[in-house]
């Protein structure tokens, strides 16, 4: 029944349900909120304002469009093409046939695709460019060459404003490809190489090898290979790379550089071999680096006896290189569980290259081993020596307040208080602060020093506003008895930067923007990414600060919510030190949205449940995706195991369950909340225990209670030896306040 560790989900396709309803009402505000933001001294134009009524008179497609574009089951084709039969008069019913031809696109289905998208073309508009764009391809596809050629022909020319172009040179080389024009298509291609993309660069290499150029077309292939190892169309572009006569020997530079683009997708399989090749031509000087790369990926594929066979001698090594060896082979004995190996490679590193960064990532590998195993001595000597030896490294304050910490589990809590402090005055800008301010405090309560503890909890509120320890802070201050007015001065408080208070206020978006006005209505059809392009360019075009929030709430129109997080995320990295007055509305709930709300709060209070802790957990498993599938096979929003599922839909009594139906958020929510009651009943009633058991399962919890006595659930949160399991407790706990603070009561 224990839930796994938690993992970055993998969006894969699976069966979803239909829209919240809580979208029609968001809907409408948001279509509210644009009618405003239209209101612009420049006059609109017919082009802008036909494409604008479409907008708003195709809203209702929308739920239709979303679901065809998810599932593409027989019943939503149905529900979109009998729109467009019911609107074959108007521009909402071309999109409709534009929707419908672009989900048989999904499905590979190019002739079934290419009906709609005619249906669509007599009324498509300014959305003429994805039609003709998507029927050329089909045409190509489907071998019907020359009616691809006179559908893209005159692509850029009927359509200037298209963000298409590139894409449509594409299929229209490609046509030309067919009908024996090579130099045709390589002159079209050419023009398009910057920014160089894979699929033009593959099409060029093509051409040019019609061509009989083969030094060029091994330059445009080889491009694809080794610079874009990761893009699909690499391995075609081998494939045609070897079938050249005389093509050039792929070059040391080459050879490395694609291995580094492998290692860093996670591609650790092939990066081994083309470091193994790199490895074997490379010349007496060069090899033991490449022996080095070889021994990394060997072990990132978990291919550590390889690994180690690699480094069992390096000859021609320098002092760096050597250290690098030593450290490979520690990691590859901690990925073994030969801890007494593992600790002999960080003793040699200790004798040979103490000043050395490898050294330096030895010595956290090694505190964290210890406390793992509730070695807690070895931990903090070892947290300690990181600390001095390496001050000013990146892993410093870590490595700083992990002592501290331990110290304070130790009992020895007036080092405990020196230490705080210290880790206040010299990381100041660390991501330790915020709870060395919490935990000295709490030792100045327990001293009987209210004032101080005010002081500090104070700080700590006022720096780091939506911060975990911030609340428990906020909540600790209610409860001190009233001090003198100011409170003490404490000269560690000095060290703490204030909050930058920068309000930052929206401007409107460009309602006479072409692009603008074409992402509205692409949204309308569900067609996201189309939407969020056009919205990308208007926002390069006009300037502004819009385009942000706006495509936020594209995606939280369209029920993309996992999307709309982490758009925010991206533009708004430090919003939890950010007060809510300071970021517009429309931020707060991009951030912290509440879809599904109905079934949410309903299943969250018949298990006696805070839905905001619920809507929290799932924010931080799926981010509200229905169909996030987690590497552990954990489904839907509250990230379910496919056996967890039916054992708690066996307890519910839920007739006819299938495992698919953990896809569905009703059946999620309703197994998901009773099986987290379950867990906090099991820990007594603490949220804080059955989060972290959420996270990395029960008997890790029973385990880590056991290793002491803890003044309180909190001391416990931060007491956890995994650090992914220790931020998921405290993000939960952060988020739900967050979310109480925007909502009020749920």
């Amino acid at each position: 029944m224990g839930q796994k560790p938690a993992q970055p989900k993998s969006q894969t396709a699976g069966p979803k349900s239909s829209q919240p309803a809580a979208t029609k009402a968001t809907s409408q505000k948001t279509s509210a909120r644009r009618a405003a933001s239209s209101k612009s001294k420049k006059p609109i134009s017919p082009r802008v304002r036909r494409i604008h009524q479409a907008f708003v008179a195709s809203t209702d497609l929308r739920p239709m469009a979303q679901q065809l574009l998810q599932d593409r089951s027989p019943a939503a084709y149905a529900g979109v093409e009998a729109y467009a039969r019911g609107h074959a008069k108007e521009d909402a019913g071309a999109l409709a046939w534009l929707v419908v031809g672009y989900a048989h696109v999904l499905d590979h289905d190019y002739a079934k695709a290419i009906d709609p998208l005619n249906r669509a073309k007599p009324l498509a508009g300014d959305l003429g460019d994805y039609v003709a764009y998507y029927l050329g391809t089909c045409y190509l596809q489907t071998g019907r060459q020359g009616e691809a050629l006179a559908t893209l022909a005159d692509f850029a020319t009927a359509y200037p404003d298209s963000l298409l172009e590139r894409d449509a040179d594409v299929s229209y080389a490609g046509a030309l490809l067919i009908d024996g024009r090579a130099a045709e298509a390589a002159e079209l291609l050419e023009k398009d190489r910057l920014p160089a993309r894979s699929d033009i660069e593959l099409a060029l290499g093509k051409a040019y090898a019609s061509l009989g150029q083969h030094a060029k077309a091994a330059g445009a292939l080889a491009n694809v290979y080794y610079n874009m190892p990761a893009a699909p169309e690499a391995d075609e572009a081998y494939g045609e790379l070897r079938k050249l006569p005389q093509a050039p020997p792929a070059t040391a530079a080459q050879r490395k550089t694609r291995g580094d683009l492998l290692m860093k997708a996670k591609r650790y399989g092939d990066a081994v071999e083309e470091y193994r090749e790199l490895a074997i031509h490379a010349n007496a000087a060069d090899r033991p680096a490449a022996e080095l790369e070889l021994a990394d990926a060997l072990h990132h594929a978990g291919r550590n006896r390889e690994a180690r066979a690699e480094l069992t001698t390096l000859p021609g090594a320098s002092s760096d290189q050597n250290a690098q060896r030593l450290y490979i082979l520690g990691e590859v004995a901690w990925s073994m569980d030969e801890n007494e190996a593992f600790y002999r490679t960080v003793d040699d590193l200790r004798n040979t290259a103490p000043a050395s960064p490898w050294f330096e990532q030895a010595l956290m590998s090694e505190a964290n081993l210890h406390l793992v195993h509730h070695e807690y001595d070895q931990a903090l000597d070892a947290f300690r020596e990181l600390q001095q030896r390496f001050p000013n490294g990146s892993r410093a304050s870590y490595a700083h307040w992990k002592a501290a910490w331990l110290t304070l589990r130790q009992g020895h809590n007036n080092d405990a208080k020196q230490q705080f402090d210290e880790q206040i005055t010299k990381y100041p800008a660390g991501n330790e602060t915020s709870a060395a301010l919490y935990w000295r405090a709490r030792l100045a309560e327990e001293d009987n020093q209210p004032g101080m503890a005010r002081a500090y909890y104070l700080k700590l509120s006022e720096r780091y506003r939506n911060y975990y320890y911030a609340e428990l802070g906020r909540q600790r201050l209610k409860k001190l008895p009233a001090t003198p007015d100011p409170p003490p001065h404490y000269a560690a408080l000095d060290h703490v930067s204030p909050l930058v208070r920068e309000k930052i206020v929206l401007s409107d978006p460009p309602a006479d923007d072409l692009h603008w006005q074409k992402a509205e209505l692409l949204g309308n059809g569900g067609l996201v990414d189309f939407a969020v392009r056009e919205l990308q360019s208007a926002a390069s075009e006009g300037g502004g600060n819009w385009a942000v929030a706006a495509t936020a709430q594209l995606c939280l129109d369209t029920g993309h919510y996992d999307r709309a997080i982490e758009v925010m995320k991206r533009s708004v990295p430090s919003y939890f030190a950010v007060d809510i007055p300071d970021l517009p509305q429309l931020y707060w709930e991009a951030l912290f949205p509440r879809p599904y709300w109905t079934d949410l709060k309903r299943f969250s209070l018949v298990n006696g449940l805070d839905p905001y802790l619920v809507a929290s957990l799932i924010r931080q498993e799926s981010e509200f995706n229905p169909a996030a599938v987690s590497r552990a096979n954990a489904v839907g929003l509250m990230q379910l195991l496919p056996k967890t599922g039916k054992l708690v839909a066996h307890e519910a009594k839920l007739s006819h369950y299938n495992p698919t139906q953990l896809y569905t958020p009703a059946v999620n929510l309703q197994l998901g909340t009773r099986y987290f009651r379950g867990t906090v009943d099991h820990f007594g009633g603490s949220f804080e225990y059955a989060l972290a058991a959420y996270n990395a399962g029960d008997d890790r919890v029973e385990e880590w209670l056991g290793e002491g006595k803890y003044r309180d659930p909190q001391e416990f949160v931060e007491s956890i030896p995994f650090t992914e399991t220790r931020e998921y407790v405290q993000a939960i706990l952060r988020n739900a306040s967050v979310y109480r603070q925007l909502y009020g009561a749920p």
